[in-house]
């Protein structure tokens, strides 16, 4: 089968086009004809292996040489042990902990995938696992007469956050660069700032819940954002940043009546799925930035690394 290989961290030009063996399914696991594969943040974070716990079992060199978790495609083999699945069924889901979606074909275990809804293509299905997780996790706690704030809100997942929150009731505001501003409107921001302009944390007033998918800030910063009884939560950011999140902002957040910390993602069919009900009746929109094909996988990588996709980037692989 074709797939996009690399070998070692570093920047899109260390990726290629290879034959590799199709692999075959054992125990649950299942093997899917991959047809379409969105990006995440943790594929750019895994090509180049910063920051470091993207090197989590490849300290030296990438632990698995396909990235790509998000895909949407058709189960052509299982395993012994499957009973979810059988040859023919259209499934997606997020393949975290294996990878391997910009290839013809994915190795996955039942329990990550879901049976892909009628109603969504293989593309639209592709954009939802990871993003969906995190949105819906992120935005917990969105009602009406709330502010809400996601920073990085162009993005895939932000732009489902954004959609959420604003379906909840809340008053949404959203960060990203000046690229992005009407983007994030168009999804239903009531307020946009531009972060190389504008520091959120500073004038913009004070917030209910926070949504950082893109974590820099000290946590006196946030603290400062926060109204009373707030809630910021990161998901990535470098090492150091999370660090002190864990350590002094939950020590911050507790004596100033505000809970600061890190979104540990729950992931699975259970926490994207119910995103998915809601694009297949409308309520939700999917915005696909681009479509590209197996061949110009970095290119893809780059739009996302770089911050350019508004929404999310999806790979057409059969």
């Amino acid at each position: 089968m074709r797939a996009v290989v690399y070998d070692t961290y570093g920047t899109p030009d260390v990726l290629r086009l290879a034959d590799v063996e199709t692999p075959s399914p054992t125990g649950t696991d299942v093997l899917v004809q991959v047809v379409a594969t969105s990006l995440n943040l943790s594929d750019w974070e895994g090509l180049r292996g910063s920051p470091m716990y993207a090197r989590i079992g490849g300290l030296r060199r990438p632990a698995r040489r396909v990235l790509g978790s998000d895909i949407a495609g058709r189960v052509t083999a299982v395993g012994p042990d499957v009973t979810r699945f059988r040859v023919g069924d259209d499934v997606y889901g997020d393949n975290l902990a294996r990878m391997g979606g910009f290839a013809e074909y994915a190795l996955a275990p039942q329990s990550v995938l879901a049976p892909k809804p009628h109603e969504l293509t293989f593309a639209q299905a592709s954009t939802l696992p990871q993003a969906a997780a995190i949105a819906l996790q992120g935005t917990a706690g969105a009602a009406p007469g709330r502010r809400v704030l996601i920073n990085g809100g162009g993005g895939g997942s932000g732009s489902f956050a954004i959609q959420l929150a604003k379906r909840a009731g809340a008053h949404v505001t959203a960060v990203d660069n000046a690229g992005k501003l009407d983007f994030m409107r168009t999804v239903g921001a009531d307020e946009v700032v531009d972060y190389r302009r504008d520091d959120f944390t500073r004038g913009h007033g004070r917030f209910d819940v926070i949504l950082d998918l893109v974590a820099h800030r000290s946590v006196f910063a946030y603290r400062r954002a926060l109204a009373p009884g707030g809630r910021y939560r990161c998901v990535g950011g470098p090492v150091r940043t999370l660090l002190r999140l864990l350590t002094a902002g939950t020590v911050v957040g507790r004596l100033t009546g505000r809970r600061i910390g890190v979104l540990a993602v729950r992931l699975g069919p259970a926490h994207f799925t119910p995103l998915a009900e809601l694009c297949t009746t409308g309520e939700i929109d999917i915005h696909i930035d681009r479509v590209y094909g197996l061949d110009d996988v970095p290119a893809a990588l780059s739009r996302v690394g770089e911050g350019r996709a508004l929404g999310k980037v999806v790979i057409q692989v059969a």
